[in-house]
């Protein structure tokens, strides 16, 4: 692609983000959202509070479901007893080398009932 054409298309591209720019700028919905803001750090501000702490505020119930970034919920044991064998598998996972054999054996509908 010539430098010109490059130039053409990319001050084509300026020109229509422009042009959403300003249609943004005289949407009500915007300007309302945008003053809430403001009040809104300047309360915290006043306060002395940060914006983790208001949501802990807002909504107690959801500050202990949020895990830490990086990390995931551990799995769960399943403890898993065939009906025929009396034989019991505890596991996180279902790639468990006995349970792929009972699965093969019995069927995975039937092994998956099995989870005590």
């Amino acid at each position: 692609m010539s430098k010109i054409a490059e130039y053409k298309r990319l001050e084509a591209q300026l020109a229509e983000q422009l042009a959403a720019l300003d249609k943004l700028k005289t949407d009500g919905q915007l300007k309302r959202e945008m003053e809430f803001e403001d009040k809104l750090k300047a309360l915290i501000n006043e306060y002395g509070f940060n914006a983790r702490t208001v949501l802990d505020i807002l909504d107690p119930a959801s500050a202990g479901d949020v895990a830490p970034a990086g990390r995931r919920r551990a799995r769960e044991i399943k403890r898993y007893t065939n009906p025929h064998t009396g034989e019991v598998v505890k596991t996180k996972g279902g790639n468990h080398r006995v349970l792929s054999a009972w699965k093969k054996q019995y069927g995975a509908e039937a092994v998956k009932s099995w989870v005590a």
